[in-house]
């Protein structure tokens, strides 16, 4: 089993990062062999301060690292040192069809009302996504709700672009199905995700916030009157109530069942401390693995550098193959 996975460079780290993709990144690593990219290259496809960009990337790094990610077990890089994704997206881009990426709904939302105005990065990158994965042959990729339609999409290129040129150069990835508190939500509105975005800084624990700043977050966080109920049935229409129990949930590695076995009843007087103190003793070590590494640039770099060496010498073969089989004499 193979897998690749990416994630986009934003600075300010938060909660929803680390039990969104992060975590679930450390486990897999000894699970499968793993590629895991800073994805600047879909970063781009809206306007980006470059000095900004390039920091956010090796801040995104350090976190991973901070968080577990083994450079020496997974290859771990960013986009642009490999510069087969952005050559073999052209390639893929000849065989994507308009219509696919109009039904893409993730374009949609991010375009609002100014879709006339939107790059045509933002429109196609979903094509960069399908070159992302196959250019490795990853046999799987985990995905979330949002983006189980873009992996649909890598699928459907990959078979097209075989059939068209009788080949068996491009794999078709499987789906690894993400498990609950894919989306950690705002700790100040239970129906809206946790971002960085938000005004509010109390509507996210960051992962540079200190012990005392992630306590006070969490006793703060909005909630309501009623006591935790016995079965998970009792939170559909209690979404922040939801949103702690399932962030309890994820970071000890336990269902939100389970969570409510242990505290059926309780109210959250007694549930935030209990949540707080998971948070501080998760995060401190994080946090301060993450504040020492951030600082080291050419640590850094070193890493970066070494991951991408690694994964151009997996891709080319997908390249030159893709050349190949378009006819192609380079």
């Amino acid at each position: 089993m193979r897998t690749v996975s990416g994630i986009q460079p934003t600075g300010n780290l938060h909660l929803g990062n680390y039990l969104g993709a992060i975590k679930k990144w450390v486990a897999m690593q000894d699970q499968m062999e793993c590629l895991f990219f800073l994805a600047d290259l879909h970063a781009i496809t809206v306007y980006n301060d470059p000095a900004e960009l390039s920091a956010n990337t090796r801040e995104m790094a350090a976190a991973l690292i901070a968080a577990g990610v083994d450079p020496d077990k997974a290859v771990l890089f960013n986009q642009a040192r490999v510069p087969g994704h952005a050559e073999l997206a052209w390639l893929l881009f000849c065989t994507a069809r308009i219509g696919w990426l109009n039904r893409m709904t993730q374009f949609k939302e991010k375009s609002g009302k100014n879709r006339e105005g939107a790059s045509i990065g933002l429109f196609a990158y979903p094509v960069l996504q399908a070159a992302d994965v196959l250019i490795y042959g990853a046999t799987h990729v985990p995905v979330g709700e949002d983006q189980k339609q873009h992996l649909e999409l890598a699928r459907d290129i990959a078979a097209k672009f075989n059939g068209d040129f009788d080949t068996e150069l491009f794999t078709l990835p499987d789906p690894i199905i993400e498990g609950p508190a894919t989306r950690v939500m705002s700790l100040r509105n239970g129906s809206a995700k946790m971002s960085k975005s938000d005004p509010s800084d109390a509507s996210r624990i960051n992962l540079i916030d200190d012990d005392d700043t992630i306590a006070q977050k969490i006793r703060k966080a909005k909630t309501d009157p009623e006591p935790l109920p016995g079965n998970v049935n009792g939170l559909n229409e209690r979404a922040e109530a939801k949103n702690l129990v399932g962030i309890y949930a994820a970071v000890k590695d336990i269902t939100p069942q389970q969570v409510l076995d242990e505290h059926a009843g309780a109210g959250f007087g007694q549930f935030k401390p209990a949540l707080a103190e998971l948070l501080v003793e998760t995060l401190r070590p994080i946090r301060s693995r993450f504040v020492e590494l951030k600082q080291d640039h050419e640590q850094i770099d070193a890493i970066l550098c070494k991951g991408a060496s690694k994964a151009r010498e997996l891709a080319q073969p997908t390249v030159d193959g893709a050349y190949k089989a378009l006819g192609l004499l380079r």
